[in-house]
């Protein structure tokens, strides 16, 4: 069917996770999965009906109780108690876009056959996505370490008829909605429930809606700076390849071309100017957004990594004809990635808040806050209020979450990577820098108004005129809220191509 992805061992790139999302794609199991994950659980059923000694997870209890040894005819209760037990998250609701993003990141780590589920549960999970049925998950309780335990019992739970879930526009019993749909709750077999709570998907679920939020933000943020510059009448030498030849950072050097592309033939660059230098926030965009874009590009490549393995434990290999309990639910490659990706964007956000800043200083020929007759008119004082406050925000949120580790599960977890804390503070730090960008081309569309005649490049010029009908010129004082809201929705409906 041409409008579904099929899971298989092929590498799931983060632009088709995108496209899956996006268009609304169907996925569906392909044969080489399908028959994976068949071999797997052939070869578990085998292993338990010939073996009595004790495999962790799978006839053992969990965590520091690895030592209970569990009766053959208890192992389906002892998974289904997993679960409930483990569903004891709380806090914020988790955005549906996200827990759609962790069902299919789930799905993709389960068809790999080492994880030993039913075929019957992972295809319940594909209905659960193909039909909208999001589980209601919390963006508190995990530790980033045993798996993110809590949010996934909380997936988990619908396969068992239990919990809540999203479905046909409002949050029901998902008892009432499996029997809607004609189904029967799933009966969990030995090592099942482990499988289903262990794994990195909420991270990695995070992880990846931000990172596509983050390329695109970045260029965004190349565009608005580009206005900023124009209406700031800045200077074109400082994105001049020469320099950044010489010291050849990636993202410097597709920063600067970027700049010099998006000024392309304007007349407001070209313009003799009187002043032989550029403030900071202005004169090293190339050195300030590419170290954020290589730093982003880092970060894709862990993640790319981290929703194409498996992630739960213990991990079975069917040719070995062994069982190996270890630890690939740890978060911390995650961790330390989604603090490097906070970092990078809570930097792009601190130096656009600077460029407002100048914009409305009365500088350049400028008139103070970007307003006719100030004085009876704040104009955009306040605005740049807000971004300072919401940079200041970013500052503090992007303290590491990753260094941080407390003790759990009577020492036996005594090490753990607090990624999901820094998963939804990332979160945070993403939608707080498109409020910053969102004020700064308030700012720097108002400030491009007081050098016409002259024209920006063709780019620029399309762009600020799809925005104008978004955003009215701001003549007399007015309720800026409605503009800062409307500026935002603007740049997330602006499309760009990730592939490019």
């Amino acid at each position: 069917m041409e409008n579904t992805h099929y899971i298989s061992s092929e590498v799931l790139q983060l632009e088709t996770l995108q496209e899956i999302i996006s268009q609304h794609k169907r996925i569906a199991l392909s044969e080489d999965a399908k028959i994976n994950i068949q071999k797997c659980r052939s070869y578990l059923d085998k292993k338990m009906a010939s073996n009595n000694t004790p495999i962790y997870g799978i006839n053992t209890g969990f965590g520091s109780l690895c030592n209970v040894k569990i009766s053959n005819e208890n192992l389906s209760q002892l998974q289904e108690n997993l679960v409930k037990s483990h569903a004891c998250g709380t806090g914020e609701e988790v955005p549906h876009e996200i827990v759609k993003i962790m069902l299919l990141l789930k799905i993709q780590s389960l068809s790999y056959g080492h994880s030993g589920v039913q075929l019957v549960t992972v295809e319940r999970l594909v209905d659960f996505f193909n039909n909208d049925i999001l589980p209601i998950i919390y963006n508190q309780g995990s530790l980033g370490a045993s798996g993110d335990l809590a949010p996934l019992a909380h997936l988990s739970l619908p396969l068992l008829g239990e919990g809540e879930v999203y479905y046909d526009g409002f949050r029901q019993p998902t008892k009432k909605v499996i029997e809607k749909m004609g189904w029967k709750p799933i009966v969990l077999q030995s090592k099942e429930g482990l499988a289903l709570l262990n794994g990195t998907q909420f991270m990695s679920a995070y992880g990846c809606y931000i990172l596509l939020k983050a390329m695109k933000f970045s260029y965004l943020a190349d565009v608005i700076s580009a206005i900023s510059l124009e209406g700031f009448d800045g200077r074109i030498e400082p994105f001049n390849e020469l320099i950044h030849y010489v010291r050849p950072h990636k993202g410097q050097i597709v920063t600067a071309k970027r700049m010099e592309n998006l000024l392309e033939d304007s007349q407001i660059i070209a313009q003799d100017k009187s002043h032989v230098q550029d403030p900071y926030s202005f004169r090293c965009i190339p050195q300030v957004h590419g170290a954020s874009k290589d730093a982003i590009d880092y970060v894709k490549k862990v993640f790319k990594t981290e929703i194409n393995s498996v992630t739960d434990n213990p991990n079975i290999f069917v040719g070995e004809d062994v069982i190996i309990s270890g630890g690939n639910f740890h978060g911390q490659p995650l961790a330390i990635a989604l603090d490097f990706l906070a970092i990078a964007l809570s930097e792009l956000g601190s130096i656009s808040e600077r460029r407002t800043y100048q914009l409305i200083s009365g500088l350049r020929g400028l008139p103070p806050f970007l307003i006719d007759n100030p004085g009876l008119n704040s104009g955009f004082m306040i605005p740049q209020y807000t971004a300072a406050s919401i940079a200041s925000q970013n500052k503090q949120l992007a303290t590491p979450a990753s260094v941080d580790s407390i003790v759990s599960s009577n020492g036996q977890e005594d090490h753990v990577s607090m990624g999901a804390n820094a998963a939804t503070k990332c979160l945070r730090i993403m939608d707080n820098l498109e409020r910053i960008l969102a004020i700064e081309i308030m700012n720097a569309s108002q400030a491009i108004e007081f050098r016409r005649p002259l024209q920006s490049s063709n780019f620029i010029e399309m762009f600020l005129k799809s925005y104008r009908e978004e955003v009215p010129l701001v003549k007399e004082d007015r309720i800026l809220h409605y503009d800062i809201e409307n500026s935002v929705a603007f740049l997330n409906t602006f499309y760009i191509d990730l592939e490019e």
